[in-house]
């Protein structure tokens, strides 16, 4: 395509008129003069035809990253900053082109592929089996929707070089995504991140295999039926003997979970679990959800599944996301049966269900100092202190993604380990994968819930008695979005604000000293700098006066936004009143939040 072609003439226009940015101009034109973009170049005239120029500056600004865990965004047919055909068929092909540079001559290729409920997940899915059948790849698909935690159990099971799950988790409904996982079930840790980023960038040809010639040859081999069987057997081993008396109200949010959570509970011994109607139906638009987005972690999500709890007198309920790796749930205040519900951060419900873990595996006589558990640095230091008052490591020094916590499993020792979470509703138990498991995370929470309404208690008020002992931990996380080009640079300035000159005083508390994780090193108020202890990523940790008060800043590494991470402590010794201390602490929080967002402009 000549440069004296109009929709060249056009772009250029538009760039001029200050109607499409430069990089997406430039782009655009790749997109329309090379010859490995040629099926969408209709497209993209059209578009430049049709005046389009947002869309198109919208799709083609950028080119959509491969991060550490995979490729997610907004899908849109055409565009380098949009899940397509193109861009998924880029990463399955990147994918396949570095595990083959890393895997012997003689070791056989094997890949697993799983699904969620969100739109074109099915085609994306099958347009990566395609791939990897052409690249040699023996692919073991799960055919349904299944959960990200299966697809782990897959790469494992079956001996995997590598996976891949087709899933945006908890985004919007226009968003999809690949999420790459190693031969270990987990995903993808340096160097090989990097090795596969690098391959995805310089993709030019997607080859690929008719996906039913592959089946038919048996390349592609559907494998549901054994590892749906394998999968629930192996959840279900890390139940305990206890009580089973829970009627439990369960919504999988409209997305696989009822693949995963409903069996496991079933044969692990709870009978009355009823799913609730509403969420019930598997559908990648999430009518029935506040905003349309299926996150667990937002509160609203069960105003409607309480209200028809207390309908029905249920004792707790839970949730989890589209792609069932991460759990929610609301619970009652007190046993008495007209009870306020209310439901539970992340940081709550991994602090109980360390408690769960540790005091169960004490009871059987199971427990050792050689035993650990795995945190992040922006998790609760709750769970830390439990962990000490049972004798068991914590092993916490590790940058936010659960990628982190499934190499210091493998690193400290699989069989030691018993218990890894973090914050955003994540947890895990055993030795099945090396992911965050909603169904693992729902077992031990019904569980624990059993347990305590044989004792006459809630959830709640296990979690005050947990306060009691190892000190008040109140915490805030705060997503502040940042879309588009614009948003990334602010993104970069706030991160910079905050380690040219931090804020003094964060609600009047003040600053002991700044973590800096990108330059390793901690800052103290006078500008001298120390030597920092530590990972390495895009994070700043501002300690303050008062013990166990800090508050941490960083960009998601999946989402267009800055999250701001609260953290209050009250000492057991200096506790009085809890309900006192609670208040107090959630104004501090309050200033702390009003703080931040004024320092940072957001």
């Amino acid at each position: 395509m000549s440069e004296t072609n109009p929709s060249l003439a056009a772009i250029q226009q538009a760039v001029d008129a200050d109607k499409l940015s430069t990089t997406a101009a430039a782009n655009i034109r790749i997109w329309l003069t090379e010859s490995r973009y040629a099926a969408y170049a209709p497209q993209v005239t059209e578009h430049i035809q049709a005046d389009k120029w947002q869309a198109l500056d919208d799709a083609f600004w950028t080119i959509i990253p491969f991060g550490t865990g995979g490729r997610r965004g907004r899908m849109y047919p055409i565009g380098c900053n949009a899940i397509n055909d193109r861009t998924i068929g880029e990463s399955a092909q990147g994918l396949a082109n570095y595990v083959k540079s890393q895997v012997p001559k003689n070791v056989p290729l094997a890949c697993a592929i799983a699904y969620d409920t969100r739109h074109r997940s099915v085609q994306f899915s099958r347009l990566c089996a395609e791939v990897m059948v052409a690249a040699g790849f023996k692919v073991f698909y799960l055919q349904g929707f299944r959960s990200t935690p299966e697809l782990s159990f897959t790469v494992r099971y079956k001996h995997c070089s590598c996976g891949i799950m087709v899933t945006a988790s908890h985004n919007p409904p226009s968003d999809n995504a690949v999420k790459a996982y190693w031969s270990t079930g987990g995903q993808l840790l340096p160097p090989h991140d990097q090795g596969v980023i690098d391959e995805v960038m310089s993709v030019d040809a997607i080859n690929r295999v008719d996906f039913d010639q592959a089946v038919a040859e048996g390349r592609i081999e559907y494998c549901q039926t054994e590892i749906d069987r394998e999968f629930i057997a192996a959840v279900v081993k890390l139940a305990t003997s206890g009580p089973r008396d829970l009627k439990i109200v369960y919504s999988p949010l409209h997305g696989v979970g009822t693949t995963a959570v409903c069996p496991v509970l079933e044969q692990a011994g709870f009978k009355d679990v009823e799913v609730f109607a509403l969420h019930a139906k598997p559908d990648g638009d999430f009518p029935n959800v506040p905003g349309n987005v299926s996150n667990p972690e937002n509160p609203r999500v069960f105003d409607s599944i309480v209200e028809h709890a207390r309908h029905v007198d249920a004792d707790i309920a839970v949730a989890t996301d589209p792609d069932c790796d991460r759990i929610g749930c609301s619970a009652p205040l007190t046993m008495a049966q007209d009870s306020e519900w209310d439901t539970l951060s992340g940081n709550q419900i991994g602090a109980l269900l360390a408690d769960h873990v540790l005091e169960t595996r004490q009871q059987a006589g199971s427990l050792s100092a050689e035993n650990f558990i795995v945190t992040t640095l922006v998790t609760t230091q709750l769970i830390r202190r439990i962990a000490d008052s049972y004798g068991v490591r914590t092993i916490g020094d590790l940058l936010v993604g659960f990628k982190w916590i499934a190499e210091a499993i493998d690193e400290y020792g699989a069989d030691k380990f018993l218990y890894g979470t973090e914050e955003s509703h994540g947890y895990m138990a055993g030795q099945h994968v090396r992911d965050k498991d909603g169904a693992a995370g729902a077992l031990l929470l019904c569980e624990l819930a059993a347990r305590l309404k044989a004792n006459r208690q809630t959830l709640h008020e296990k979690l005050d008695s947990l306060y009691w002992q190892h000190g008040l931990h109140i915490e805030r996380t705060v997503s502040v979005q940042m879309p588009g080009s614009e948003g990334m640079d602010r993104m970069r300035e706030v991160m910079a604000r905050f380690r040219a000159a931090p804020p003094k005083t964060l609600a009047g508390l003040a600053l002991k000293q700044m973590r800096d994780y990108e330059n390793l090193e901690t800052v103290l108020p006078d500008g001298s700098k120390q030597a920092l202890v530590g990972p390495l990523g895009d994070l700043v940790i501002l300690d303050l006066a008062a013990e166990g008060n800090y508050v941490a800043v960083r960009p998601s590494g999946t989402e267009p936004k800055i999250k701001l991470y609260m953290f209050t402590f009250e000492a057991p010794e200096q506790l009085a009143n809890l309900e006192t201390a609670k208040s107090q602490l959630n104004k501090r929080l309050d200033a702390m939040e009003a703080d931040m967002r004024k320092f940072a402009g957001v």
